[in-house]
């Protein structure tokens, strides 16, 4: 393992503290409903988590790319993957008492997914971790978080002290996401339902403009990218608007889109990439994941994305 030390330079880099899990992706006719039992078609075995799926984005759109997280000894291929997409995984813990974090995946016919979720290593993360990990960066780093992982207050708490830039995915979203400090949010990526989640409507009362919009207004200093599914993505930093739209492919699986434009759109920031550019990016290579079967294996190289011809 390097040094830790070894990271910290002048250069910008991104700290991804986030889950990482075994998939387990049933490929079905239709969602099991209360009291059915259903036969799948298949089953498939990846790599997965929104932590992982957004350290490859990150990694494969060629930026300095830093993780850190948990895994039983039953996920260190996952650590393999990681290494093998460029991403440096020396704040990574392996741990011998419990089992890495699982996803059971049922996939239908038409391409969508439900997911349930089993936390495993990705909830045993620690204070001493959290201080240990943060003290490598410093003001300017970015910081992205999902909600897959235990301890997100302290890691919140303590990258602000610091002065990195923190961009929160708050998916899965839950009633924890609302505890947290999100005051200290720079960026949020999200879709409509989690944005309304946060804002507290019960139901979609309200266009995509006029959510981010009142978005902003209870976190001013934040910028804002909503995520809209087939209708593309908006952002909103306050100032400026932009709306991108979404780059249609054969729908095959959409399970990474979200977490590969994450990953894309962060990645185009840090290279200096405009907005408009970095959604644009973000798009192109979420419109190439939807197309491929799997999570991690569904994420493609920057070279993919700049070169791919949508019809």
């Amino acid at each position: 393992m390097a040094d830790k030390g070894s990271i910290t330079g002048e250069a910008m880099k991104v700290l991804n503290f986030g889950s990482l899990n075994i998939d387990y992706v049933y490929s079905l006719d239709h969602f099991v409903q209360k009291g059915e039992t259903i036969s799948s078609d298949a089953l498939n075995i990846f790599p997965g988590g929104k932590g992982l799926n957004q350290s490859l984005a990150l990694g494969r759109a060629g930026v300095a790319t830093i993780h850190a997280g948990a895994v039983g000894k039953d996920g260190e291929f996952l650590l393999k993957l990681l290494q093998e997409s460029g991403v440096n995984i020396d704040y990574v813990q392996s741990l011998d008492s419990v089992q890495t974090g699982t996803a059971i995946i049922q996939k239908d016919k038409e391409g969508d997914n439900c997911i349930i979720l089993y936390s495993g290593a990705n909830h045993k993360i620690t204070k001493e971790q959290v201080e240990d990990t943060i003290r490598h960066f410093s003001t300017g780093d970015f910081l992205l978080l999902q909600n897959e992982i235990n301890e997100l207050e302290s890691i919140m708490k303590l990258a602000h002290e610091k002065g990195l830039k923190i961009v929160l995915n708050p998916s899965p979203m839950n009633e924890a996401i609302l505890a947290l400090p999100l005051e200290y949010v720079d960026y949020f990526l999200l879709n409509e339902v989690e944005a309304e989640q946060i804002l507290g409507l019960q139901s979609s009362t309200k266009d995509s403009e006029e959510v981010i919009r009142a978005l902003h207004r209870q976190y001013p200093t934040a910028k804002i990218i909503l995520t809209l599914g087939g209708e593309g993505s908006l952002y909103f930093d306050g100032e400026s608007i932009y709306r991108q739209r979404a780059y249609k492919s054969e729908v095959v699986d959409t399970t990474a889109a979200g977490d590969t434009f994450t990953g894309y759109f962060i990645a185009g920031i840090l290279n200096g990439e405009t907005v408009p550019k970095a959604m644009d990016l973000a798009a192109r290579a979420a419109g190439i994941a939807i197309s491929r079967f799997g999570a991690a294996p569904s994420i493609p190289l920057k070279e993919e994305v700049l070169s791919f011809s949508f019809s």
